[in-house]
């Protein structure tokens, strides 16, 4: 097996552990490869001056992008908290369109999928970011198929990764993916990381969703939601809770969550079952009903919506008993 060239794209302001996660997922699977199977990383930026990114640390790309003209097997595109707002560059979308869509496989870490939807790689694939700015991608990049609740998606050549940590998840599959599960696991452990996430497997709790002050309406609401999710929540009940209309309830929570009551309660209805799915051995129905689910058929239908997995296969994936 030739050794694979894998590039990273850096930039002024990038997220440096979307750059150190997968090259130390590389770097340890190098320490079990024979010399002619290793990975050889290389940076590339627009030029191989000294750029800082996010956190100040410093860096110097292998090579431009002018110099690098060549295929690649493996070009990510690492993200960085400005790429939300701010286009890539002309040089960047340009070097993308033509070597980045040329490996073997290409894609993006947490943000730097705005970098892929900057370039027109995007349309009509299935991709996945960082849970913060994923709506904001959507919108940016209508004709994307944004998984807003993934760990990593490929679709076909196109990969991508959620926020930060997730790139180590997506460099530890595509290792598995080149020299097998046992490689990646052993990489894991030599990293100390949580053996890969797969990428059903949801990126971010409810929990992590903007807490609202506890004496505000949407704080009532969300505390007594998470402390008794075992109840019925009409959107009704949710207004009562909070001292507010049903209207105005609906409407802070769209405006301040980005999310319906509905949606809020089902998601944390769902990682309730998550955490029960992967930590206990509850029979399924059990599960459904101490989340507030009406049946394990309603439990099923969300995990299949939003997860697109069954309840049944996210045990047999992620339970860690």
């Amino acid at each position: 097996m030739p050794k694979k060239d894998v590039a990273i794209v850096i930039f002024d302001g990038v997220q440096a552990l979307d750059v150190a996660g997968p090259l130390d997922v590389f770097a340890a699977a190098n320490g079990f490869l024979p010399e002619e199977d290793r990975y050889n990383c290389i940076l590339v930026a627009g030029n191989t001056q000294p750029l800082r990114g996010s956190n100040g640390m410093w860096m110097v790309a292998d090579l431009s992008f002018a110099q690098a003209q060549q295929v690649f097997h493996t070009v990510l595109v690492a993200g960085g908290p400005n790429l939300p707002a701010s286009p890539s560059g002309d040089a960047l979308s340009a070097w993308l369109r033509e070597w980045g869509a040329s490996a073997e496989r290409y894609g993006s870490i947490c943000t730097g999928a705005f970098a892929l939807g900057h370039a027109g790689l995007l349309d009509g694939r299935i991709v996945t970011t960082h849970w913060l700015c994923s709506a904001q991608l959507a919108a940016q990049f209508p004709a994307a198929r944004v998984e807003h609740d993934r760990i990593y998606a490929r679709d076909d050549h196109l990969v991508t990764s959620a926020g930060v940590t997730a790139g180590i998840d997506l460099s530890l599959a595509l290792v598995g993916e080149d020299h097998g599960a046992a490689l990646s696991l052993a990489c894991a452990k030599a990293l100390v990381v949580v053996a890969q996430r797969q990428g059903g497997q949801s990126q971010f709790s409810p929990l992590l969703l903007t807490a609202s002050d506890a004496g505000t309406p949407l704080g009532k609401v969300q505390a007594y939601v998470m402390d008794h999710i075992h109840e019925t929540f009409p959107v009704e009940r949710l207004a009562e809770i909070g001292g507010v209309s049903a209207r105005s309830i609906a409407r802070l929570f769209i405006s301040e969550l980005g999310i319906t009551p509905h949606e809020f309660v089902e998601n944390v209805r769902l990682d309730r079952a998550r955490n029960l799915l992967e930590s206990t051995e509850a029979a399924l129905k059990s599960v459904a009903f101490d989340c507030g689910f009406s049946s394990p058929d309603q439990m099923r239908s969300a995990f299949q919506r939003r997860l697109n997995i069954t309840p049944q296969q996210y045990r047999g994936n992620f339970r860690t008993m």
